[in-house]
């Protein structure tokens, strides 16, 4: 695959879709334009078990139209692919309605120990050049903790130049980094916040994850209104019809600042037919952005 140069790459938009523009009072659902969220897989736990014709063939089943590929998982894309696997898999998401979203891996940059930090650094851009090879858009790396033992404002500065030497990185090959919003600690919006104060490079973006502790003070609102400016192009998000998160109040905020992203089914539970199981989810997701 032809590199596009950095300066190109940078200077074109990273909204991912989003308008940031102020927020007003948002109006009741019912009233709001329909949404242009896109809705995927990532392959946790529903497609953990897939090879990838599979999971491409089960995405065009049940009406998924991209998907983020989950580290060892069965798909198998991984690093240790030659040129020509990586250009088949390619090939074999260009033939097919499924984008290749991005690629979920576990790194990431909290250790108390500089070598730890810097294995991640150098893995993560060795994956960057695999989700360039094969088609995908970015990459996805997440905060784990904020570790007692140090201040914590020295490894959340700590965190934020991993990402932007990554990012760095990442725009030489066209490619986003987002940031999960995860571990502990690290998943308080205020912490991805302090985080994401450090960050420079345009590309790297916040993946908002649907915790529980998006609810804390200052409520889901003032919390998603607190790092707006940082999200990227994917979401993820857990069954739409189990639990106690206000699934629909945050699409309404995403859908006033026009987001027109991924939003990525992160399944946690075991459904004897998970075919079946996509299926309600992406008509639940349909009812609650209007596209029903």
């Amino acid at each position: 695959m032809k590199r596009i140069s950095r300066r190109d790459f940078l200077q074109q938009s990273f909204a991912a879709g989003l308008s940031f523009t102020a927020l007003n009072r948002l109006p009741e659902f019912s009233l709001m334009a329909k949404a242009e969220m896109q809705f995927g897989l990532v392959t946790y736990m529903w497609g953990a078990d897939w090879d990838l014709p599979t999971l491409i063939a089960n995405c065009e089943k049940t009406g998924y139209t991209g998907v983020e590929l989950r580290t060892q998982h069965a798909h198998k894309v991984e690093i240790n692919l030659n040129a020509a696997q990586r250009a088949e898999v390619k090939k074999r998401f260009a033939d097919s309605r499924v984008k290749c979203v991005g690629y979920g891996s576990n790194f990431e940059f909290h250790s108390t120990d500089p070598a730890a930090v810097r294995s991640n650094i150098e893995q993560s851009k060795e994956y960057i050049k695999l989700c360039s090879d094969i088609g995908a858009t970015g990459l996805k790396v997440k905060p784990n903790d904020l570790p007692a033992s140090v201040p914590r404002e020295k490894t959340i500065a700590q965190i934020g130049t991993s990402l932007n030497e990554i990012g760095r990185f990442a725009g030489d090959y066209g490619q986003v980094i987002r940031v999960e919003v995860h571990g502990n600690l690290t998943q308080e919006i205020p912490n991805m916040k302090a985080i994401f104060d450090h960050v420079t490079e345009p590309n790297v973006k916040m993946n908002w994850n649907c915790n529980d502790q998006d609810l804390l003070t200052p409520g889901l609102e003032g919390n998603f209104n607190m790092v707006r400016k940082w999200l990227g192009d994917t979401v993820h998000v857990r069954e739409l019809n189990i639990g106690d998160y206000p699934y629909q109040k945050l699409f309404d905020l995403f859908n006033s600042i026009n987001y027109k992203g991924w939003i990525l089914l992160e399944a946690r539970t075991e459904p004897a037919d998970r075919i079946a199981a996509m299926k309600e989810q992406l008509s639940v997701f349909n009812k609650m952005t209007g596209n029903a």
